[in-house]
């Protein structure tokens, strides 16, 4: 049988005549205990339960009795886990492992286990539970966990996909793929994140499968009533994690698999690439162009043309004779530059860093030894192993020599891996595993995430005192501790507008909220009207460029017509104006393992009507975006979840809730909606975030709540690690309101001195004119604007308390 097809589905109808070639756990003979370890000894299988905190819990089984080596690429070896309690109890037919927050349920006669919450709710039960088969032509086993599928149940989550949100009733699968313009329904694609959500009764937990085999996930397509997960290899390793919340899942998920840095603000602004920008003159006609039209940009990307003969880690002299001055000079005008490195070394003999690798053999070698050879971009090639730490110091030790050139990142491509004879390597390849050797069957999904690694440590070693900015196009579990990502080769159509924004996502709920699309399409060339529409939506996805291949024409902003052009610089300065909310969501991804972009059900997941809405997500804590997807058309109907929601445009607000609503959204505007009583901060409109520091002034936008409403703005340098010194602002506003007066309070952690003195105050939807506004005590005078219920004030950026007040009441405006 062929390994693809060797044990997919629930596979339930392959053996229902018996266990005939399969193996089970089998009774408990006896079981011991290791601190917060477990282990259950039974007929061939010894099952470990391992109680990492109160809310997450490890399965791990050892086939025939023996545990393969404990090795993870996903876990972040910073992250410390202590449950506060655990308590041990059996009977005659079950043990019971009982934390603060759950009870792991094993059965003596079957090991299948169950996890109740406190109320002996079945958050989780086994349907067969876990059992293997011998993998006859790979070897070793194919691991198999198979669920009952509970009355209502859906699920969220794995990565990158670009299906419909809730994958109930879906099959999919882990085998990182080069997908040249895939399609809504193409599985597997660029990522490995085997990590999904599951939710019903209201009750959110998630699953993590731990291993980097090709995987598969059926959630019920072949059995409505059973949901299963199996490996083609390694071992059964599983983490169950509780929320109850589904938010608090996705937060623990991503601290247990680590967070990134905080990036360089510079990331967060607009970027422009194309396959490919050159000669040099190209480039700086590119940059004089962004100034001189007055579009902001902060990143100029060089794709594979940049380098002689696409080899890694050069310069074509003809193209880009003095590499170091051009970047300096894109530097003085506010431009940072980031150049494409691919994996695939081009075999030449003159060529120092392919003797280097032959010499110290870095490259992957096939089973009987030769060495892999296949043709990328360079012609024929070797390729490093990435997996072996000796290899990712020697790929990271070559970037300086790239870097000195004043290259501020590097964005790593080609790297599932893909190879032009095959797709990817063949199966035989062999991989060190950072010590734990095999083949490319087990290290083909991590690949991707240790060349980003690698590349991560690189642009760190060349920049020590500066945070490093490194893209990578394939990953695994946890490679967001390493990279931002982007979602492929994707096209110029309105479908895949609505994928991008589902798998931006997806993969935030996952881990990856560094994330974004091709703006506009890779693949063919966008109206003028369906860019605006997509770059106004990606204004609210962290990674923020547009990159297009240059054979199906230009997609720089002033590409699409005098007509377009202003509503396109518009859009991007907006960007910029919400940079301080997307900073400071990012700091809250950072700390807490927040999902920068959050689903409707993971905002309210007590709301069903959520659970198979696409379209409408929450970026942060307070905007509520829904873009655009369709072609002539000057609005559209949205669903507003619970809570009141203030249109960011019209003030107006929205007057029901858990319902759908019209909402007019002409070509400049996109539907946008901000939770009422938020305070959000805004920058005016600037050129490039280099100017951030040259700001007088912040701004901030108060919304009105009969409610007690917290905000959070995060600020620091933008740049170096001084925040790691405490060098930063955690500024903590409140806001209070009742019919006849407002309150906002600031406190928090203030270790950072920006440039500006004031905050600009404007209030909206105020139910009354306020006749009085008092700052830490003392009166000041109140402007009013030209919109009813808008009213600003001037305020010092330490004050303490605002206080405006009135008697004078009226109604605000609302949408129907």
């Amino acid at each position: 049988m062929d390994e693809n097809t060797a044990f997919q589905g629930n596979y339930i109808q392959n053996f229902q005549d018996a266990k005939k070639g399969k193996h089970f756990p089998g009774a408990i003979q006896a079981w011991s205990q290791d601190g917060n370890d477990f282990y259950f000894h039974g007929d061939e299988t010894i099952l470990q339960v391992s109680i990492v905190t109160d809310t997450i819990i490890r399965f791990r089984y050892a086939n025939y009795g023996m545990f393969e080596e404990d090795f993870s690429y996903a876990l972040d070896p910073a992250f410390d886990g202590k449950p506060t309690l655990v308590e041990v109890r059996e009977d005659s037919s079950h043990m019971f492992l009982t934390t603060e927050k759950l009870v792991v349920v094993i059965n003596r006669v079957t090991m299948g286990t169950a996890i109740r919450d406190k109320n002996n709710f079945i958050v989780l039960e086994d349907e067969l539970g876990f059992h293997w088969e011998e993998h006859r032509s790979r070897g070793g086993n194919i691991v198999i966990c198979t669920k009952r599928l509970q009355s209502g149940e859906n699920f969220y989550g794995l990565g990158d996909k670009p299906c419909a949100l809730n994958l109930r009733g879906r099959r999919l699968q882990m085998w990182g793929s080069d997908t040249y313009g895939f399609g809504a329904d193409t599985d597997p694609i660029y990522k490995n994140i085997p990590f999904f959500l599951g939710l019903h009764h209201e009750v959110g937990y998630g699953i993590f499968l731990d291993n980097s085999f090709q995987s598969f996930f059926d959630f019920g397509k072949e059995r409505q009533n059973v949901y299963s997960f199996w490996a083609q290899g390694g071992e059964m390793r599983y983490y169950f994690i509780y929320g109850p919340e589904l938010q608090a899942v996705s937060e623990q998920y991503t601290l247990l698999t680590g967070t990134p840095e905080m990036p360089p603000i510079w990331a967060l602004g607009y970027q422009q690439s194309k396959w490919s920008y050159y000669p040099e003159k190209v480039v700086r006609e590119l940059a004089a162009d962004f100034r001189k039209r007055e579009i902001p940009c902060d990143v100029l990307h060089l794709d594979i043309d940049y380098m002689d003969g696409y080899r890694v880690f050069t310069w074509d002299k003809e193209r880009f004779p003095n590499p170091k001055k051009m970047v300096a000079d894109l530097k003085k005008d506010g431009f940072h530059t980031v150049t494409i490195i691919d994996p695939g070394v081009k075999i030449d003999s003159n060529y120092d860093v392919y003797k280097e690798g032959l010499e110290n053999d870095f490259f992957c070698h096939r089973a009987d030894g030769p060495l892999l050879r296949g043709s990328v971009w360079p012609g024929m090639c070797n390729f490093p192993d990435y997996t072996k730490p000796e290899v990712r110091d020697w790929w990271a030790g070559l970037f300086p020599g790239l870097m000195e050139s004043g290259i501020a990142g590097v964005w790593n491509d080609m790297n599932e891996p893909a190879m032009f004879e095959e797709g990817t390597f063949p199966k035989d390849v062999r991989h060190d595993y950072d010590g734990h050797p095999g083949s490319h069957r087990k290290a083909h999904n991590v690949y991707g995430m240790q060349m980003s690694r690698s590349t991560n440590d690189g642009v760190k070693l060349s920049n020590p005192d500066k945070r490093p900015f490194t893209l990578t196009r394939s990953t695994f579990s946890g490679g967001q501790r390493f990279a931002a990502v982007w979602t492929g080769d994707n096209v110029a159509s309105w479908e895949h507008l609505i994928i991008a924004n589902t798998m931006c996502q997806r993969l935030s709920v996952s881990g990856f909220s560094f994330a974004g699309s091709d703006i506009g399409g890779f693949i063919e060339s966008p109206s003028s009207e369906l860019f605006i529409r997509w770059l106004q939506m990606a204004v609210f996805h962290p990674f923020y460029r547009v990159h297009s291949s240059g054979d199906h024409g230009d997609q720089e902003p002033w590409s699409f017509g005098e007509e377009a052009l202003p509503v396109i610089r518009r859009v991007i300065e907006f960007r910029y104006r919400v940079l301080p909310y997307i900073y400071t969501a990012f700091w809250q991804y950072v700390q807490n393992g927040t999902p920068m972009l959050r689903p409707l059900h993971m905002y309210d997941q007590d709301d069903h009507e959520t659970y198979f809405r696409m379209e409408e997500f929450l970026c942060g804590d307070h905007l509520l975006v829904c873009p655009i997807s369709k072609p002539n058309v000057d609005g559209r109907w949205m669903y507003m979840p619970q809570g009141k929601w203030y249109n960011f445009w019209t003030d107006e607000l929205a007057s029901c809730e858990k319902e759908e609503v019209w909402i007019e959204a002409e070509l400049e505007f996109i539907p946008l909606f901000v939770k009422a009583g938020a305070i959000l901060p805004l920058y005016p409109a600037m050129q490039h975030t280099g100017e951030i520091s040259q700001l007088e002034e912040m701004r901030l936008r108060a919304y009105y709540a009969e409610d007690t409403i917290e905000s959070v703005v995060y600020e620091d340098a933008g740049e170096g690690y001084g925040y790691q010194k405490g060098e930063y602002n955690e500024r903590k506003f409140t806001f209070s309101g009742s019919e006849s007066e407002v309150r906002i309070t600031q406190d928090g952690t203030m270790g950072f001195t920006p440039s500006y003195k004031n905050f600009k105050i404007s209030f909206h939807g105020l139910p009354f004119s306020p006749k009085e506004c008092q700052i830490d005590g003392q009166p000041v005078n109140i402007q009013s604007k030209n919109m009813a219920n808008r009213f600003t004030v001037q305020a010092a950026a330490d004050f303490k308390e605002i206080v405006l007040s009135s008697s004078v009441k009226f109604s605000p405006k609302g949408i129907s």
